[in-house]
């Protein structure tokens, strides 16, 4: 009976690589700013939440904070290579103070939605070489300053590049029909986003970007420039708790963001 041994192990080697490789593609978009070419297979949802979404913008004249609690976005796997994504913010609060006359408005409410479809255009893992392509719309559902007032659409394309089994180089470029701030109409906007990843381990990886958009307003030009760091760990495949903060890095940037959340994958 010896000789069944290394056969008996060797079955059940075989068996666990091929158990690995029908597990599920698991590639979270969050918590980074940019967006990922990898897509979510048919028969599986993909749920990103954030716990707290919060952000500061303080100048000279106003200081607004915004939070948004349960920000939630359903990747949804149509075909191989295609998925479609729905977002929606189901509450959110806004208190902006103006400096000159100590007065406090304050809104609350629900948030914008965000239908996209994104197609990989090379390898929809989201390894090697990597490159998608994500149309999407998004619909006035929100109120006051957690909401544009009427419809916007735009593309996103993300590519990222394995440099070697730890490290990753990722590039977001993005063309938006943004709303106008008088919330009637829509203008050019674009932006580009360049970040670097490193996985620390097999669960754990960090990920450092620098993102420059350009937003042309009717009622103003304007260039926003921000850094931002986060971490995401996995403690299991399927399962992801993440940490973002970025910050502005000129006037007409917010100063600071902080979101936490998780992925969870069906």
């Amino acid at each position: 009976m010896k000789p069944l041994l290394p056969a008996a192990l060797a079955a059940l080697l075989v068996s666990a690589a091929a158990h690995a490789q029908d597990e599920p593609r698991f590639c979270p978009n969050r918590p980074d700013l940019g967006a990922s070419g990898c897509t979510t297979e048919p028969g599986h949802v993909q749920f990103e939440v954030s716990s707290v979404d919060w952000q500061r913008d303080d100048n000279a004249e106003t200081r607004e904070d915004v939070v948004l609690g349960g920000n939630f976005q359903a990747r949804i796997g149509l075909a191989s290579h295609t998925e479609v994504g729905i977002e929606w913010t189901p509450f959110g609060w806004a208190r902006t103070r103006d400096k000159a006359t100590g007065a406090i408005e304050r809104v609350s409410g629900v948030g914008d939605a965000r239908i996209d479809i994104r197609q990989s255009l090379s390898h929809p893992d989201g390894e090697a070489l990597s490159v998608g392509l994500e149309p999407f719309v998004t619909l006035p559902f929100g109120r006051g300053a957690l909401g544009e007032g009427d419809w916007g659409a735009g593309v996103v394309l993300p590519l990222s590049y394995d440099l070697d089994s730890r490290w990753n180089l990722n590039l977001t470029v993005e063309g938006d029909a943004a709303v106008d701030e008088d919330r009637s109409g829509r203008h050019l906007a674009y932006s580009g986003i360049v970040g670097v990843g490193y996985d620390l381990s097999d669960s754990l990886t960090i990920v450092g970007e620098v993102m420059t958009e350009r937003d042309r307003d009717p009622s103003g030009h304007e260039t926003h420039v921000l850094t931002a760091g986060s971490i995401a760990w996995q403690p299991r495949k399927g399962l992801q708790l993440d940490l973002l903060t970025a910050v502005g890095l000129n006037r007409n940037t917010p100063d600071v963001r902080v979101l936490t959340g998780g992925t969870v994958l069906f």
